[in-house]
């Protein structure tokens, strides 16, 4: 299971990511799943010991840092391009918008989301930060052990739903995509055939809706931030 699991997320992981350290991590997740589950008809444990085993593989990519600054560098600067026009054009922006946007000619703007490829992971704890390092609601919000936390429940399932609602905003072409990467678990020269465009083509548009989402998340985390918990209160 471990190993399944690791090669399901090795798949969408830059190359310089290795199998032994996934299967590592997700074998320490499996011994604390091991630890805590308690045998309920409702909860089978190969269920409860995935998203334990999940959790501690992305847990131990984030201790590795495995995606180079300059390249969270260029996505964020996609990304904020991006809020700002959704903000300002109440609709999701035309690729040729983005770029005029950026200052770059449509082809540099391509070559920037080939560079800004890797930002595929969305990590909770990245939305709601206005500088790199400032902790915010989130972090206070999120104990260690959400599953016994109501309030940890309650953010998280928030959390799904914006999601949802983000994916839903996307322009029809970059749902597809995404419907046959991540549901179809078609590879890149598939998703091509299916859509016309080539492998690079591909990449680049799943790069450009990632960035998407990430953008929406960040704006409605700020929005939807409970202001009438104090952070004594949250912690």
């Amino acid at each position: 299971m471990v190993r399944r699991l690791a090669l399901q997320l090795l798949a969408r992981l830059p190359a310089s990511v290795e199998l032994d350290d996934l299967i590592q991590s997700g074998m320490i997740g499996l011994l604390d799943a091991a630890r805590r589950y308690r045998a309920l008809p409702e909860a089978q444990f190969e269920t409860y010991a995935t998203a334990r085993i999940r959790g501690a593989m992305l847990d131990e990519l984030r201790s590795q840092d495995w995606l180079p600054r300059s390249v969270r560098a260029k996505a964020r600067r996609i990304e904020q391009a991006i809020q700002k026009l959704e903000q300002a054009l109440g609709r999701p922006p035309l690729e040729a918008e983005i770029a005029q946007a950026l200052d770059l000619p449509l082809p540099e703007y391509r070559d920037l989301l080939n560079d800004a490829q890797g930002m595929q992971v969305v990590h909770y704890e990245d939305f709601g930060r206005d500088s790199e390092g400032d902790s915010d609601w989130h972090d206070r919000a999120a104990p260690a052990d959400a599953e016994a936390d109501p309030l940890a429940r309650m953010l998280t399932g928030d959390l799904r739903n914006a999601l949802m609602a983000a994916i839903d905003t996307l322009p029809d072409r970059e749902k597809l995509l995404l419907s046959l990467y991540y549901e179809q678990d078609l590879n890149l020269k598939e998703i091509g055939a299916v859509m016309g465009v080539t492998e690079g083509r591909v990449c680049q548009l799943r790069t450009q809706a990632t960035a998407r989402i990430r953008a929406k998340l960040a704006e409605r985390a700020w929005r939807e931030m409970p202001q009438h918990l104090s952070a004594t209160q949250v912690i």
